[in-house]
């Protein structure tokens, strides 16, 4: 790439971050609530990404891994004190801040739990292995009533830190500008430091050293473990830390909607998750990212703009429901990147920027050895 191409790139993506640093300014409440589910979002899929698309595990549990994140943290927050009435479901009351941390390493010991198993399984058998952890997750969430409130679900104890509450109490204690800004516009700068932090640590391990042997695991196990790759040990740690990014991903999520409820967290989401990383790329950390943000935003602008959009009914209306032709849309561009663009969003963005993939090799080739 050259100078001037890199100094555009740099450019562009200051300019993306002051947009994003500025958007509370002005949006409404829709379009940061919409924001927020498309960075959670986005979380969980570089971790899926980190599993599948680096490490080469196909894993159709992450909904399940997501509802213990977000789960976890509405139990460990809030609710009532352990042992209380059956009316309400039971919590912890500790601080959101530990609460937090403890969800996401709850969601990485579950990872690591089931890593066994995936080490025993390749390909769709192991797909198919993971799928029964969703299933056990939606019979625990709808009849462990005094932990997740059942059917009904369960409030999410606004987070705080250090005594700032993200929540809409006091909003005018907090203004910019002379903005004041609620739950949502302080729960968008909590999400992009989130979605910040797991970028840079996904891409990080990804070009790293155990991501370059995670990538020949990928290709080969049976190359790995010749080159003195421990190929167990790397999946197992694989799992956990997908498991983990799903973890922080529902506890995001739970902030977001301040509620929860079981019929979230189906086997329809791990198949939203999957969609994610085929659409943005398969191996690119970015893509994750972006096909995040294309699958979870889409739903929310169809049911948004349903009654100016042609052939999209109003939801619970007559035509084409939003939730029906997101589907479409989705299954569209699966095929459309299947046939013409392999490399998902991340290969087109290759294309337009003259960008070469790092592969393995690329980071750290071997020398040639001389033929004279």
């Amino acid at each position: 790439m050259s100078d001037r191409r890199r100094l555009i790139m740099r450019l562009a993506a200051g300019a993306l971050v002051l947009l994003l640093l500025w958007l509370p300014q002005y949006v409404e409440a829709f379009w940061l609530q919409t924001g927020l589910f498309a960075m959670s979002a986005a979380i969980g899929a570089i971790g899926l990404q980190l599993l599948v698309g680096v490490t080469g595990q196909l894993s159709l549990a992450h909904a399940f891994y997501v509802a213990v994140g977000a789960y976890g943290y509405c139990f460990l927050a809030g609710g009532e004190k352990l042992g209380g009435g059956l009316d309400s479901p039971a919590g912890a009351q500790l601080p959101p801040w530990l609460a937090m941390i403890l969800a996401v390493l709850l969601a990485g010991a579950l990872g690591a739990l089931f890593s066994p198993i995936a080490g025993r399984l390749r390909g769709i058998y192991l797909g198919l292995a993971s799928i029964g952890l969703v299933f056990i997750g939606q019979h625990v969430l709808f009849n462990a009533k005094g932990i997740t409130g059942g059917f009904n679900g369960r409030d999410a104890e606004p987070f705080s830190l250090f005594g700032f509450s993200f929540s809409d109490t006091n909003p005018d204690s907090f203004a910019v500008f002379g903005v004041p800004y609620g739950g949502l516009e302080r729960l968008w700068y909590l999400g992009l430091v989130l979605l910040a932090i797991a970028w840079w640590y996904g891409r990080n391990v990804a070009q790293s050293r155990p991501g370059r042997a995670m990538q020949t695991i990928r290709d080969s196990e049976i190359a790995a473990a010749v080159m003195g790759v421990n190929v167990p040990t790397y999946r197992a740690a694989a799992f956990t830390v997908s498991s983990m990014y799903a973890g922080l991903a529902g506890v995001l999520l739970a902030l977001a909607f301040a509620h929860v409820v079981p019929a979230s967290f189906g086997f329809l989401l791990s198949i939203n998750f999957l969609v994610m990383i085929v659409v943005g790329g398969l191996g690119s950390i970015g893509g994750a990212v972006a096909g995040a943000l294309l699958v979870s935003a889409l739903p929310q602008l169809l049911d948004h703009y349903s009654g100016s959009l042609p052939l999209v009914g109003a939801p619970g209306g007559e035509g084409l429901q939003p939730a029906d032709a997101s589907n479409f849309i989705y299954g569209a561009a699966v095929i459309a990147v299947l046939i013409f663009a392999p490399g998902g969003l991340s290969g087109l963005g290759r294309r337009i920027t003259g960008r070469r993939r790092v592969t393995p090799s690329s980071i750290n080739p071997e020398p040639k050895e001389s033929t004279t």
